[in-house]
């Protein structure tokens, strides 16, 4: 019986261990691909022309690829996408991890899983026909499709990721931490924010992670509230961000010319992005563990 149990404890460990090995190969592949492609053009155009130049006009006879309105656009869409989102997210995680009641909690939990299920295409377009409309009339600005529209539908967006994920690590938290908090004075309040959510930072910092990550990597709602014109970032200006430079222009594209090349090296850049944002949150988490 024992060797039985050996043996099938051995088989879901190689299971396991082949999946493993196959999302790391499939990482290895995916960044090979995009250095391979994505370097001819970095070097051709020359890094800092490419990283730090301002005009974006391939088609043009001086054809010029210079991709920081896009750098700073995704910057200023994902932060201004989080720093909405997180807040919202978060003490909505707390309030259904620790005060809603059971009723209220399924309404809300239901709500939070429509709204992961709801495509990026149907995103855009409430944001298309409601939002960048109300922006123009309540502004009084020429287009309301701009900056403004990208990150408020975005903030939206990250929000299903960051409920749900600090919700888990919330309940996931020792009903004991919090009954020995009661039990020295603290108000629930205070246990929640002083003792529950220190004690699931870890998971709470995962679902900033995916948060930020769901900004960045959005394409399909952005495109159809951002203008998606090549201007540097103004809150109320038409933008492109990174992955929207990418999918609105591929199509078109000459196969093998220097403008398919850059938008492979526009892909290595947000990709080189997101790997830092990840790396970044990795060592100040475990410098927090080591305290």
């Amino acid at each position: 019986m024992k060797n039985e149990a050996k043996v099938i404890e051995n088989a879901v460990h190689g299971v396991f261990l082949i999946l493993g090995l196959i999302t790391v190969g499939a990482v290895l592949l995916i960044s090979i691909y995009l250095i391979i492609s994505g370097i001819p053009a970095i070097k051709e155009i020359g890094l800092l022309d490419f990283i730090f130049g301002k005009k974006w006009t391939p088609t043009q006879a001086e054809a010029k690829f210079g991709i920081l309105p896009f750098i700073l656009t995704s910057i200023y869409g994902t932060a201004g996408a989080v720093l909405i989102g997180m807040p919202v997210g978060f003490l909505t995680a707390v309030y259904l991890a620790k005060i809603a009641p059971p009723k209220v909690k399924r309404i809300v939990s239901s709500a939070v899983s429509l709204l992961a299920g709801i495509p990026s295409v149907v995103y855009g377009l409430v944001g298309m026909l409601v939002l960048v409309p109300a922006i123009r009339n309540i502004f009084n600005v020429a287009d309301g499709a701009s900056l403004l529209a990208a990150i408020i539908v975005l903030s939206v967006m990250v929000l299903p990721s960051i409920i749900k994920v600090s919700l888990t690590s919330l309940e996931a938290v020792p009903k004991e931490y919090e009954e020995g908090a009661l039990a020295l004075g603290s108000t629930p309040i205070e246990t929640y924010f002083k003792v529950s959510v220190p004690a699931a930072k870890s998971g709470i910092a995962t679902a900033i992670v995916l948060g930020v990550g769901r900004a960045i990597g959005e394409a399909m709602a952005v495109i159809m509230v951002s203008g998606n014109v090549a201007n540097m970032p103004h809150i109320f200006g038409s933008v492109r961000f990174l992955t929207t430079a990418v999918s609105s222009e591929m199509s078109y594209v000459t196969t093998g010319s220097l403008h398919q090349q850059a938008l492979f090296s526009i892909a290595l850049v947000l990709f080189l992005f997101i790997m830092l944002i990840n790396a970044t949150l990795n060592f100040f988490l475990k410098k927090g563990k080591e305290r």
